[in-house]
């Protein structure tokens, strides 16, 4: 028995299709070499066996319970992060639509027309069936090309969307830090200002009993005025530290512990430097550039495939009658192929390849830029982390140092030993380095968590926390 005409018409498509994407025409991908040493500058050991940063979840780093509670409030609530993950499913959509063009399309469809012959009579003809509207046959790769550039830009959405996360934690860490030596700047102001009123008092019942001159008295009044100008300055800081909180948890920050946010008892841990190769490969932020220079490196070979014919093919099976009631007794069947060979187009297709491929320089200067930017990132943050800690260690002597010489002005000045200037000048130095402990604390946490972002860390989650 031989096949019906419907069924080889099926076949036909069936084989055409199989012919599709048989040839492609985008150069091979090869990943340009890293352009940055081998090593990263001030990489300091640290413990054997220590977790790699962007295999250590953020809940794991982060031991604070109110800054873990803030930094899960700003992945759900975050717009930049909403947005970047919107960004991921408009690009899904535009990939699904590449990737559906290297099927046909099939159609079913039922039409009746009714017109009026040149003898006068109302004929009528009816068909039913299935078609296959210019369907393109890619034996040159361009819609494969066309898709493989689709899926390369949704991969790179998705990295971008691993950055903004990593970016999203280690903002709001350094924020909640910020809040936190805001909160301790503000205690040590209230306090210096209250140890200044004392010595104010102090002065003015030894003016008023001829013991002090009105120069010590003035002096006095200007260190009480200088310390409530700091608090002043702390209590603004601290309100525009926690409105930028509040913008990046996405709502009102909730209330906080009152035990939260010591900084002078945080502690972060150090994480291992690794190697470039590995740990700025890994970056999401160079994965990104890199899924950009696939795309462009496939947008290559889709206008490659532009010199070359293209075949688009039209088919209709079905069944086709003059009556609607014998309509699905007799078949009927089309099919046209339609070939277009670019001739003289003025030179429009070497001028989307020369631009093609302009694109895909582009992008490798971009890549290699990212992979720059992100080793100067690393570099950067373990700087600070080889020179912060011999600083706070430094800061904190210089206090213990300034602390024991007040005591010793304040006595020797409440005795009549001294004068009111040696007293006030070790008021001004004891407040000036106990800021400078603070503010180097902070310094020194802000680094663990610039350490731990630059080496990848924020984006990896517990069990608990996906």
């Amino acid at each position: 028995m031989k096949p019906s005409t419907p069924l080889k018409t099926s076949t036909a498509l069936l084989a055409a299709a199989a012919l599709a994407g048989c040839m492609q025409l985008a150069p091979r991908y090869e990943r340009p070499a890293a352009p940055v040493p081998a090593t990263f500058p001030s990489a300091t050991s640290v413990p054997s066996g220590a977790t790699a940063a962007a295999d250590l979840a953020w809940q794991d780093y982060f031991a604070d319970p109110a800054l873990r509670g803030l930094i899960e409030l700003a992945l759900k609530n975050n717009r930049d992060l909403r947005i970047a993950v919107l960004n991921i499913d408009s690009v899904r959509a535009q990939y699904e639509l590449r990737r559906a063009d290297q099927l046909p399309t099939v159609a079913a469809g039922l039409t009746a027309n009714r017109q009026t012959s040149d003898s006068g009579n109302v004929v009528g003809s009816y068909t039913a069936g299935l078609s296959v509207a210019a369907y393109e046959l890619d034996l040159f790769g361009r819609v494969r090309s066309l898709t493989d550039t689709a899926a390369a830009q949704l991969l790179s959405t998705e990295e971008a969307r691993k950055a903004v996360q990593i970016s999203l934690v280690a903002s709001v860490a350094n924020q909640y830090l910020a809040l936190a030596a805001d909160d301790e700047l503000l205690n040590l102001t209230e306090r210096t200002l209250s140890t200044r009123e004392d010595s104010l008092r102090l002065t003015q019942l030894r003016f008023d009993n001829g013991a002090a001159s009105e120069l010590d008295l003035r002096q006095a009044q200007t260190q009480v005025e200088a310390a409530r100008v700091a608090l002043a300055q702390v209590r603004r800081q601290r309100e525009l530290d926690r409105n930028a909180l509040a913008l990046l948890v996405g709502q009102a920050l909730p209330e906080l512990p009152s035990e939260a946010g010591r900084i002078d008892a945080m502690t972060l841990a150090d994480v291992p430097a690794g190697v470039p190769s590995e740990v700025l490969l890994g970056r999401p932020d160079v994965r990104q550039a890199e899924q950009q220079l696939i795309a462009a490196n496939a947008n290559i070979g889709a206008a490659r495939a532009a010199f070359w014919p293209r075949i688009t093919l039209t088919a209709s099976a079905g069944t086709a009658s003059t009556q609607l009631s014998s309509l699905f007794k007799d078949g009927a069947w089309a099919f046209a192929a339609q070939l277009l060979q670019p001739i003289f187009d003025a030179g429009r297709n070497r001028a989307n390849l020369a631009v093609a491929e302009a694109q895909r320089d582009i992008a490798v200067a971009q890549y290699e830029r990212a992979i720059q930017a992100a080793f100067r990132d690393v570099a950067d943050a373990l700087a600070g982390r080889a020179t912060l800690d011999d600083q706070s260690r430094s800061t904190r002597a210089q206090a213990d140092a300034e602390q024991a010489r007040y005591n010793l002005s304040d006595l020797r000045y409440r005795n009549g030993v001294s004068s009111s200037l040696e007293l006030l000048d070790a008021q001004r130095s004891l407040f000036a380095v106990q800021q400078a402990v603070v503010q180097t604390q902070l310094a020194l946490l802000q680094n663990r968590v610039a350490v731990y972002r630059a080496l990848g860390g924020g984006y990896a989650s517990t069990a608990s926390g996906r």
